[in-house]
This record gives structure tokens, sequence and C-alpha cells, in this order.
């Protein structure tokens, strides 16, 4: 980890339990159990279909499980939904946003939803906008917005409400690096505040920067779970990075076969290429 630390008294803003989910015969998550505490940025990664936004979306309330249970800040989530979707801001990888509204006014919508005290809205949304470079576009319609810029609007909703939890998939798709580095800072400090941060994303180097602990989710069931330092005794790797860890934790050290291979053929066909100047040098 860069700095980070871990709580030193860990209070359960998340809680997963025995989580199963099934799509006809294809069982996408298998008792699936997590915590993640105040103040902590928890990091969620996996291979492509091992179940990640199959999760995320079970707990953000968008998808009911087959059997488990999810509790933000200990209510089950099933059986107080709007509760627990009040104080859960979710990001996901493609936002939809209604696009006949401005920026401003969709703002306003979403505080209305969550009943955000107007103070609070006051306080945040100028500040956010402006962070964003959004200010001067907050009046236009969001159907003339890039996708960038609408990322970076429901990445404004979720933060200006500071709830407890934020769940995000894959929030740097879209952003320039600006905003990239903006939105790194601000899953810090709202950490620092005693919130927490559910993180899921392809981008180890973010994962590893930020979170405090990650699971590693492989075929549904949980492969992984732990700080740096955990996830190297696992991988029985004590100075490997993570992406070295989370290509032997899933299964995928093979990969490092096929690059060397494809490495070996550059350097010989780059030789080729060199005997073949050399030789056709004139001497003088």
């Amino acid at each position: 980890m860069t700095g980070n630390e871990k709580p030193d008294t860990p209070a359960p803003i998340l809680e997963v339990k025995g989580l199963n989910k099934r799509f006809g015969a294809h069982q996408a998550v298998k008792d699936l159990e997590l915590t993640v505490s105040a103040g902590e940025i928890f990091g969620f990664l996996g291979p492509n279909g091992a179940g990640k936004t199959t999760t995320i979306r079970m707990l953000v309330g968008l998808l009911k499980p087959d059997a488990g249970r999810v509790s933000i800040m200990g209510r089950d989530l099933a059986a107080d939904p709007a509760w627990g979707k009040a104080r859960t801001g979710y990001i996901p990888d493609r936002p939809f946003l209604y696009e006949k509204l401005t920026g401003q006014e969709f703002l306003q919508f979403m505080a209305g939803l969550y009943r955000l005290p107007p103070a609070t809205f006051k306080r945040n949304v100028p500040h956010l906008l402006e962070l964003f470079d959004l200010d001067q576009w907050q009046d236009h319609l969001v159907e003339s917005y890039s996708h960038g810029m609408k990322q970076k609007l429901i990445i404004t909703a979720a933060f200006m409400l500071e709830p407890p939890l934020i769940v995000v998939d894959e929030p740097m798709v879209g952003l320039d690096p600006k905003s990239a580095r903006l939105v790194k800072e601000l899953f810090k400090q709202h950490a620092a505040t005693g919130r927490s941060v559910f993180l899921s994303t392809h981008s180890l180097e973010v994962a590893e920067e930020l979170c405090h602990r990650i699971g590693i989710i492989v075929d549904g069931r949980l492969k992984a779970l732990g700080d740096m330092e955990q996830l190297r005794s696992l991988a029985k790797d004590q100075r490997g990075d993570l992406e070295d860890i989370f290509l032997e934790l899933t299964g995928s050290h093979e990969l490092q076969a096929v690059i060397s291979a494809l490495q070996d053929r550059s350097a010989q066909g780059q030789l080729k290429v060199g005997s073949s100047l050399d030789g056709g040098r004139e001497t003088r």
C-alpha cells in the first residue's frame, strides 16, 4: 500500500453473508462473504465474467440475490431497501442519465430522491462542478455531454450526497487524467471522514494505490481477501506487485509464458532486421 493504513477500529458499513445468484444453469456468485469497515476503501477485482457486476448490482439493490444477505450499517437491504439505498451512492461504469435534463436539473432531481438537505446541496454541488470543469456546462442538456462528462456528472451526484457507502464500478472509464486524479483524491477524502468505498476496477495500479484491502473473485467465488501483505503470502510472492499477485491467484500465470514467447519473437525479428540492414550497407 502507498501510505494507506487500515482503520484501527473498523465498524461494518457493508456486510455480505452467503450471497448467491444463479442465471439458469450458470452460478454467477457462490457463497460470497465479506465486510467493508468504516473508513475503508475496499477493492473488488476479478477476471471478466467472474461475477463482479452481478455482485455490485446485488449490493446496490438492483438485483435480488437467490440466497444470502446484504447489510448496510447493520440493516438488511432486502428487509429495508429504501433505507439502505438512501445510504449508498452508486457510480456505474455506464451511467444512465435523463438526457432531457440539464446537468443542474439532474443533480437537483437526485438530491430530491435522496432528500438531501438544501444546505448540503448548496455546499457541495458548486465545488464539485468546478472541480470537474462542469460549472460552465451545468445549464446545458445532458444529451450534449460527452461520455466523460456524463461520468463526471454521476460522480458529482454520488459525492454530493455524502453517503456512508459509495459503490463504484470502473470509475475511471472515459475520464481524462486530471479528472481521474481528482476522483482518486475524492475517494481518499471520503474514507478519511469515516465513510467507505467499495471499488471494482480492472486498473490494478489504481487498486494497489487506493485500497486498504482487496478481494479477488474467480468463477463467482472469493478466491483471496486481504491487504497487500496477506495477498503476497497467499500468492507465495513476497516481492510482486498487484499485477503479479492477481495473475497468480486467478490462474493466469500461463500468460507470462505467452508474453515471454512474444518478446522472444520480437527480439528475433529485430535481430533479423538489423542483420539485413548491416548486410546491405555500402562500404567506402
